[in-house]
């Protein structure tokens, strides 16, 4: 399967943030600034003022003489990280994928996920016009490669999704910029006159090398697709997954139910064909207004039984809190194990540790009373004891050593253990005298 990526990039994100909690600044030039060696330095421009001549990193002072009426705030401490990593959690129900791009951008592998959209125009469209409607002025493009939807994104001016295998056409005539070069290599280019990646892409790459750097190469070569880019997502993926948007958004328990159906019958033909089966669960819905609601179930042997699953999930769906609806739904397995298959019984006999009913039974309990309410203890290797048995993980873990379970063991242990005081005549030889709680 041919990777695509779509990448975002909100061109006025902390002034959009701003503007959502402070609309009547909605036709007012603002900044945001913080201080800087002793001078106001601008970190965010809204696109009033910026279309009077405003640009980030220009002192406050000189944005003054510009726009004497322009408002100043104070900006905050890494907001747009935090806002970035917000909008990246939020787009994971587009994609699995989603990465941040400091200082205003996101990375969305969306490789196989347009079509459950209906094709990559129609699922372009449906984020950047929620986004749009969220508040947020931002641009978009899809490429084969980060480094093509990037400089699109930015710098692009006719279609914002390439067909595959058109990269290296759409970004030759785009300047040097868009490749995401250092300040440094891009005034270099500049002096040569070196004005459009065609200029570069033509010259020799020793050439390139020798002047410039490896950067250059790395960064071209990835733009064009002669070199992977790898991206870190704002959330693990997890192998075992499977994922359900809907068409309509759901709000009643019925609808989640078949929801959850589905997601289970499919994870766990996929976990059976691998001889796998999954030891915890999480169910997730993503509500239309951006939040995430959560249920988990955790087995004491790994199963792939879909039924067995669901009745322990049944019990928690009433806690899940829908408000609007849920528009996407995800059952991921983060923790899997190897399910040995066992021989049939020719008969029915009494029920063994090696009996699925039995795990089955237990994992209900569980479900209902909590994990901790239900124990088994295996013989451990300790002359104390108390400390003769340790709690076993699972129904099929079996002692570790070979300790010796015929010796005589106490009946009873003192709830506080009390010193007694022994004399002998010698060492070694038959006590005489014993002393306990004071009395001989």
């Amino acid at each position: 399967m041919a990777k695509r990526f779509l990448v975002l990039w909100f061109r006025h994100l902390t002034t959009d943030w701003f503007l959502l909690r402070r609309p009547a600044l909605h036709d007012t030039p603002f900044v945001l600034a913080t201080p800087n060696h002793g001078r106001m330095i601008i970190t965010g421009v809204n696109a009033v003022a910026r279309m009077q001549g405003i640009d980030i990193g220009m002192p406050v002072a000189d944005a003054r003489v510009l726009v004497p009426s322009v408002e100043v705030l104070d900006d905050q401490p890494d907001l747009s990280g935090k806002l970035l990593k917000a909008l990246a959690l939020w787009c994971i129900r587009y994609t699995p994928i989603t990465a941040v791009d400091p200082p205003d951008g996101l990375i969305l592998d969306i490789s196989g996920c347009a079509h459950l959209w209906g094709g990559e125009r129609v699922y372009f469209k449906e984020i950047i016009n929620r986004l749009k409607t969220s508040g947020y002025d931002v641009r978009g493009s899809i490429a084969d490669t980060i480094g093509a939807a990037w400089a699109i994104a930015r710098f692009g001016s006719i279609t914002p999704i390439l067909e595959s295998g058109c990269q290296m056409t759409a970004l030759l005539p785009l300047p040097p910029v868009a490749l995401r070069l250092e300040p440094a290599i891009l005034d270099r280019l500049k002096k040569l006159g070196l004005t459009r990646i065609g200029n570069i892409a033509g010259m020799p790459r020793s050439a390139l090398r020798r002047r410039f750097g490896k950067e250059l190469l790395v960064r071209l070569d990835q733009a064009f697709g002669q070199t992977d880019e790898t991206i870190e997502p704002v959330q693990p993926l997890v192998a075992y997954q499977e994922r359900l948007p809907c068409l309509e958004p759901i709000c009643q328990a019925g609808g989640i139910e078949i929801a959850l159906t589905r997601l289970l019958e499919t994870l766990c033909h996929r976990l059976q064909k691998e001889g796998l089966g999954l030891r915890t669960a999480v169910f997730t819905g993503h509500r239309v207004d951006g939040k995430l609601e959560s249920i988990s179930i955790g087995t004491h042997r790994a199963t792939h039984n879909h039924k067995h699953l669901f009745k322990l999930f049944e019990e928690k769906i009433p806690t899940l809190e829908p408000d609007l609806g849920f528009e996407l739904f995800v059952l991921e397995a983060p923790k899997v194990e190897d399910v040995v298959p066992l021989q049939e019984t020719l008969w029915n006999g009494a029920c063994d540790l090696e009996d699925i009913g039995l795990s089955e039974l237990v994992d209900r309990l569980a479900n209902k009373i909590g994990d901790g309410a239900i124990q088994r203890y295996l013989p451990d290797e300790h002359h104390w004891p108390e400390r003769s048995i340790k709690p076993a993980t699972t129904l099929q873990e079996t002692p570790a050593s070979a300790w010796p379970e015929d010796r005589p063991r106490p009946i009873h242990l003192l709830a506080r253990p009390e010193p007694i005081e022994v004399t002998a005549p010698i060492p070694d030889y038959p006590p005489m005298l014993f002393r306990y709680k004071g009395k001989l």
